[in-house]
């Protein structure tokens, strides 16, 4: 795994569930996050599940996108539950979850069987391999807020079965875990956007909420195996003008130890989820990472009402 100066503050004990250690409010939520790609189809994939234990309910699914749609009715598959029953005699190192998403911790922090199963539909059998120690988020003002987080990097194995056809995947990809105050209102604007071109040379980048020119909170990179926080920087992108999506992407910054971080990215595919308030538009990237080719995704977060007012004044711009 990469080098690194700060051993991880979590346990095995941060596989489970942390209902324990929350308030009372209705609003407190816990997240689990897997993504992964076949880039050669371009095709993207997640699996997540996100429980509030006081209201009792467990929301997510899977999401699996390629090249030839970007909204969740269209894609090749979505399922997206909103407000299923908390299974309340499982903990989520052990997990089968009623919106088909299936969790088991194989070796604490490192080692995941992760699933997913609709009918005829899809099948997904995947292993999640660490190839870095769970990394905290160690900054604020990030549009996680509050909240516990961390973020990891693995290899991604296994296959999928995608409407009868097999799809192989072998990838590199980022997984995630959140819990901690987190209401149906997001607080603006921001961008998490991940690559990996090898488990020595990879990054993550989150931009300050609210701000347009989109400078980097925090984040981190892996640079010839040596890992560092992210110090400063900025995203920058092109949109499509019909769309408004993000086609290209560069990534500009510095670390702790002073090294220079550039990653340029195009757009291979990607999906708009609304998730309550606000909507994730996610590309699958491909990206050239301090001159090393990888992938990862650029997840570009705004309130509904924000994006709605972007696209509105882009169609003015084009009329008159």
């Amino acid at each position: 795994m990469p080098e690194t100066a700060l051993a991880s503050p979590f346990t095995a004990r941060d596989d489970n569930f942390h209902f324990d250690q929350m308030s009372d409010r209705w609003w407190e939520t816990e997240t689990a996050w897997f993504a992964f790609c076949n880039p050669e189809r371009k095709l993207g994939g997640w699996l997540y599940s996100m429980a509030r234990p006081n209201i009792g309910t467990i929301a997510g699914g899977c999401w699996i996108w390629d090249e030839t749609a970007v909204v969740p009715w269209e894609v090749p598959y979505s399922a997206n539950y909103t407000a299923l029953r908390l299974p309340r005699d499982q903990d989520l190192s052990d997990i089968t979850l009623p919106t088909g998403v299936r969790i088991k911790a194989l070796e604490p922090l490192k080692r995941y069987d992760i699933g997913f199963e609709d009918e005829d539909r899809v099948r997904v059998a995947l292993t999640f391999d660490a190839v870095m120690p769970a990394r905290p988020l160690r900054k604020g003002d990030s549009s996680f807020k509050n909240l516990n987080h961390f973020d990891q990097f693995g290899r991604v194995t296994g296959e999928i079965v995608l409407h009868g056809e097999r799809i192989p995947i072998d990838c590199y990809a980022i997984r995630d875990r959140s819990w901690g105050p987190r209401p149906e209102h997001r607080p603006g604007k921001s961008a998490y956007v991940t690559g990996i071109a090898s488990p020595d040379d990879a990054f993550l980048a989150v931009t300050k909420w609210n701000d347009e020119t989109d400078p980097i909170a925090y984040g981190f990179m892996i640079r010839d195996g040596k890992i560092g926080d992210l110090l400063s920087g900025r995203r920058s992108v092109e949109r499509d003008p019909q769309t408004g999506i993000v086609s290209t992407i560069t990534i500009e910054a510095k670390d702790e130890f002073g090294r220079d971080l550039l990653a340029t990215g195009r757009r291979l595919s990607g999906i708009i989820i609304n998730r309550h308030s606000f909507i994730d538009s996610n590309g699958l990237i491909e990206w050239t990472i301090n001159g090393k080719t990888g992938h990862g995704e650029d997840q570009d977060m705004w309130p509904v009402h924000r994006w709605s007012a972007f696209r509105r004044d882009a169609r003015k711009g084009s009329a008159s």
